[in-house]
């Protein structure tokens, strides 16, 4: 059984919509989940500029732990989800992916199965590079990294070749389609599939 950590920051339930359905697609192929929210790294005050933020935040923090340190060490496969900023990771992802040095420098993520999903609030607005971007520090780790590419008929509807994906049109008022959703599920099972062809390689 492919042990799969997510670890995904969301606002406004966007990713964590992907991040569920990748979770489904994982479990249904015979992973052991972790579902992970990294927490925001501002304060109450700085979440009240945007209305919303802070009762999303704690909504979302009561129902998902934080990753860990530990939960990156347990994991055969790490799958990583963000929303787009700027065509980049959320700086709250990052920051857990710094913290991830002390094992980084024992060896301990080489060889881990390592994929990348994302949302963006605006057609064309960074998801392709944003998958891509997150494939950066995967590479620095040594993981092996497994996009879903079209190796499903679902891929060929939605999402990207590099990781599912989801366009929001200005948050909550569009939650990834159905389409979008399948092609999230098509990644949790290849990302278990993989994991546990190497494991028995």
């Amino acid at each position: 059984m492919a042990k799969v950590l997510i670890a995904f920051y969301s606002r406004d339930g966007s990713t964590e919509a992907l991040a569920r359905a990748i979770s489904e697609g994982a479990t249904a192929a015979g992973g052991e989940v972790r579902l992970r929210r990294v927490r925001e790294l501002v304060d109450d005050a700085t979440m009240g500029f945007v209305p919303g933020w802070k009762e999303s935040a704690d909504r979302m923090n009561a129902a998902y732990e934080a990753p860990s340190v530990a939960d990156a060490e347990w994991a055969d496969a790490i799958i990583l989800g963000s929303p787009t900023r700027f065509g980049l990771l959320a700086s709250e992802l990052k920051a857990f992916l710094d913290s991830l040095g002390g094992l980084w420098f024992q060896g301990k993520l080489a060889g881990k199965v390592g994929s990348a999903f994302t949302s963006s609030s605006s057609l064309h607005g960074g998801n392709e590079i944003n998958n891509l971007t997150m494939f950066v520090p995967m590479a620095h780790f040594g993981m092996i990294i497994v996009p879903p590419g079209y190796a499903d008929p679902a891929m060929f509807k939605a999402g990207t070749p590099y990781g599912a994906s989801s366009v929001s049109y200005g948050g909550s008022k569009s939650p990834p389609t159905e389409d979008d959703l399948a092609s999230a599920r098509f990644q949790g099972k290849r990302v278990v599939e993989v994991a546990g062809a190497l494991a028995t390689a």
